[in-house]
């Protein structure tokens, strides 16, 4: 994982130094509230990235890390009776995390890894 630092917020977008060695569309965690972002321009050892989370607070020198890896989503039974934010996170999930006024930076799966779902295939390989 490549770690740079924060130079500039404004807004949703987000400057950060030191990421030389990152994708554009890599998923980014932003600052130690670990918000997501997403890189969508690099100049030189400088990313331009879109923080999907609020940013107030946020300054110069906090961490920036990459995950190399772009943003995905999963897919399987639970999601038809979930209600998802934009980055697929599960609201009703959250709430029972954080209660009401969802916090920054919470990190919940977006479908649970207790539950079992029967699947009957219908296409043969």
């Amino acid at each position: 994982m490549n770690q740079g630092r924060i130079v500039k917020v404004s807004g949703p977008l987000v400057v950060a130094e030191n990421m030389r060695n990152c994708n554009m569309l890599d998923v980014v965690h932003v600052s130690k509230m670990n918000l997501i972002g997403e890189i969508l321009e690099i100049h030189e050892d400088k990313a331009s990235i879109q923080v999907y989370e609020e940013t107030s607070g946020l300054g110069p020198g906090e961490p920036v890390v990459s995950t190399n890896a772009p943003l995905s989503v999963e897919l399987g039974p639970g999601l038809i009776e979930n209600i998802f934010d934009g980055i697929q996170r599960p609201l009703e999930t959250m709430r029972a995390v954080s209660g009401d006024n969802i916090t920054r930076g919470i990190k919940v799966q977006a479908l649970s890894r207790e539950k079992k779902w029967d699947f009957v295939p219908v296409a043969k390989p």
